[in-house]
């Protein structure tokens, strides 16, 4: 019954986002939700393929070069239940559709129009940034809300590119969700706490090594995803 709740309200959350979207374009541009690409297309299937997979590699080798640096490793986690992996795979998909349409969809297809591509990736990332302040509740913490802007701003410039270039909400979805999956649904990291594998003890990096690790979380995906963008963004659009 608790599934079946979640899911519906979910799903309103979704389609009133959906409806709000669609008046805002109809009034500012007299365009509809067509613009932000939704229709599937055999391109646009790619994109999703090929952008969740690079993704969520990404997301496994940072994890990966976490544990392996302070002789750590993962463990499957034996209280996980079918019911919570039905719910969390579900939270993980809504927050990033609902993410995805506020910062990637309407607004940032107008601010592109009214004030050029730049202008609009760079507002929508900063908007992106400052949205997980409050998502993250770090504010007080001046170091964390910086790292936090830096971390997430830069994350959501290369899915407003990813949006400007191939005219789809696709490829900026697959990059957002094969992130989060790997990083919350597998590795346990994020607000659902543990989930398929937890790590065998505490040990974590520290001085140089967990420098250079953070740069990784932070700069790997924006880069390889940009990198990809510019090659075969149009190709794919």
């Amino acid at each position: 019954m608790y599934v079946i709740t979640t899911t519906v309200i979910g799903m309103v959350g979704i389609i009133i986002i959906l409806i709000i979207s669609w008046l805002l374009l109809w009034i500012l541009e007299r365009k509809n939700l067509n613009v932000l690409g939704l229709v599937p297309t055999k391109n646009r299937l790619g994109n999703l393929c090929v952008g969740f997979f690079m993704a969520g590699l990404l997301c496994a080798v940072y994890h990966y070069i976490k544990v392996a640096a302070v002789h750590n490793f993962w463990m499957l986690n034996p209280k996980l239940s079918g019911a919570n992996l039905i719910n969390s795979t579900w939270w993980i998909i809504k927050s990033v559709l609902f993410e995805e349409l506020l910062f990637r969809g309407a607004l940032l297809y107008i601010m592109i129009k009214k004030l050029g591509s730049r202008w609009g990736c760079l507002l929508s990332a900063g908007a992106f940034g400052v949205y997980h302040w409050f998502s993250y509740g770090l504010f007080g913490n001046p170091i964390q809300m910086l790292t936090i802007l830096l971390m997430t701003g830069l994350f959501g410039w290369v899915l407003a590119k990813a949006y400007d270039v191939t005219k789809s909400l696709y490829l900026p979805i697959a990059f957002h969700l094969g992130w989060n999956v790997v990083n919350i649904l597998l590795f346990s990291n994020g607000p659902l706490g543990a989930q398929l594998l937890v790590r065998a003890n505490d040990n974590q990096a520290q001085g140089l090594v967990s420098l250079l690790i953070f740069l990784f979380q932070m700069l790997a995906l924006p880069i390889f995803g940009y990198l990809y963008i510019r090659k075969y963004g149009h190709t794919w659009s």
